[in-house]
């Protein structure tokens, strides 16, 4: 990957916090789609996505959206788009930008994935849990994922936007192309995007 400048930030505007559908109906609507149109999401919508799967709901005390064990918040967000592959900053709020290439194609085995809007990978940070046991790290840091995962899923319910979370894909190749060191292990994908008109 061409890594460009680390200070370089794409600044999000503020996420709105009290829009939305009701949450009784986002759980009925919640589901997985595999359909997408090739159409961007607006700057807002990535705001509050972002914002809702793993942003700063307390931020004065840095906790976030999703509960973590011990709340060592192990787990990194990035988001691959058309315009490149990013980092999310939930204390900026903000995209770190790690290349300016389309690299969508990367995170699944799925055709639909290079043509969605967007695919967010979950990455884990193993040096922050505890112990020694590999197992125990995995089955943790898939449960957070799992928090962050099903916060995509009711953020996307509410605003009508398709998303699948997968599991379905090449970990290694996805550690390479981020350039990853070898603590940091590559979890789950979920694709975001609107839904393909018939």
């Amino acid at each position: 990957m061409n890594q460009l400048n680390a200070q370089e930030l794409v600044q999000l505007p503020k996420p709105d916090k009290n829009g939305g559908e009701p949450l009784m109906k986002c759980l009925n609507e919640r589901k997985s789609l595999r359909d997408y149109s090739e159409q961007m999401l607006s700057e807002q919508q990535m705001s509050n996505l972002l914002w809702a799967a793993y942003g700063y709901n307390r931020p004065e005390d840095e906790k976030r959206t999703v509960p973590t064990s011990r709340n060592i918040q192990d787990i990194e967000l990035y988001v691959f788009s058309s315009k490149g592959v990013f980092r999310y900053d939930a204390k900026a709020h903000a995209l770190k930008k790690l290349s300016g290439e389309d690299k969508r194609a990367v995170t699944g085995k799925q055709p639909f994935v290079k043509d969605a809007a967007l695919n967010l990978v979950y990455v884990s940070d193993f040096d922050k849990h505890s112990g020694n046991d590999e197992q125990v790290k995995k089955v943790t840091a898939s449960v957070h994922c799992g928090f962050i995962g099903q916060n995509v899923y009711l953020y996307c319910a509410s605003e009508g936007l398709s998303s699948v979370f997968r599991a379905w894909i090449d970990p290694g190749k996805i550690a390479e192309t981020l350039n990853l060191p070898k603590n940091k292990h590559v979890m789950y994908s979920q694709t975001v995007g609107l839904p393909k008109e018939d």
